[in-house]
C-alpha cells in the first residue's frame, strides 16, 4: 500500500498537463514528500466543470464500520471500487488527478544492522517525468487528529490495482493506478464511470522502474 509519494514538479508541468486549468494553490512549486493526512496539489474540476489545481488533504473518509472512535486519519488508497462507500465519488465530480514524480514502497526483509525494511522508489524513468494517479475528493467534515479537533476539509485518494512485475516483488498486494497521458487524464476526469474505472489497471513493466538505491556512507574511523 503506497503511504508515501514525491511531488518534485514545476507549479508550470503541472498546468501543462492538465490545462485548460484555474488556479488555487498560490503557485505552488512543490518539493515534497507526500505523507497521509498532508495537504497536496490535485487536479479536480470546480463547480462550473472547469479544471482547476487545489490543495487537499491526503486520505478519503473511513467507512463507518472501520471508524474507532472519532478521529478518522481517512483511507490513502482504494481498491475495491464496488464498495457502496465509494459509489457516490465515482463520478466525474468527484474524480482528480494527484501529480507525482514518484512513489515508495517498503521491502520485506529487514536490514540486518538498522533493522529498518528498505525503502524503494518507483518513478517512469531515472530521470523522474511527472505522471498522475487517478484519485477522488471530496470536502469533508471530521476529526482528523484530536489535537485539531473537527475540521471542514477537502481530502482525497487514490486508486490502486494489481501490482505489475516491476512492483510485485516489493510489494505484491497492489500498486497505484498511474496516469501517463493528457488522453487519460481526460477519460479519467469526463467518461462515465464504467469507461473512467478500466483505467484502474496496473502499468505496463516497461513503462516504470525501480529507482537506483542511494549509497550509503560507510563510517569512517576517528582519529585520535
Amino acid at each position: 500500500m503506497c503511504n508515501l509519494y514525491n511531488a518534485t514538479t514545476t507549479h508550470e508541468a503541472m498546468r501543462q498537463l492538465f490545462l485548460p486549468i484555474n488556479d488555487l494553490t498560490n503557485r505552488l512549486t512543490p518539493q515534497m514528500d507526500v505523507f497521509p493526512d498532508y495537504p497536496a496539489p490535485i487536479g479536480r474540476k470546480d463547480a462550473n466543470g472547469d479544471r482547476e489545481l487545489a490543495i487537499a488533504r491526503w486520505g478519503m473518509p473511513t467507512p463507518p464500520q472501520l471508524l474507532k472512535g472519532e478521529v478518522d486519519c481517512g483511507v490513502t488508497n482504494i481498491r475495491n471500487v464496488k464498495s457502496p462507500h465509494w459509489q457516490a465519488w465515482l463520478g466525474p465530480a468527484n474524480r482528480c488527478v494527484v501529480p507525482v514524480n514518484s512513489f515508495a514502497e517498503y521491502g520485506k526483509i529487514p536490514d540486518s544492522v538498522t533493522k529498518k525494511k528498505p525503502l524503494y522508489w518507483f518513478a517512469l524513468n531515472e530521470e523522474k517525468p511527472l505522471f498522475c494517479f487517478a484519485g477522488i475528493w471530496t470536502s469533508w467534515y471530521s476529526v482528523r487528529k484530536k489535537k485539531e479537533g473537527p475540521v471542514q476539509a477537502d481530502i482525497f485518494a487514490f486508486l490502486t490495482t494489481f501490482p505489475n512485475a516491476v512492483v510485485k516483488p516489493i510489494h505484491e498486494q497492489a500498486m497505484p493506478v498511474i496516469l501517463r497521458t493528457s488522453e487519460e487524464i481526460d477519460v479519467w476526469m469526463n467518461a462515465p464511470a464504467e469507461e473512467a474505472l478500466q483505467l484502474q489497471r496496473p502499468l505496463p513493466d516497461n513503462e516504470l522502474i525501480v529507482l537506483p538505491q542511494p549509497e550509503v556512507e560507510e563510517e569512517q574511523p576517528l582519529l585520535l
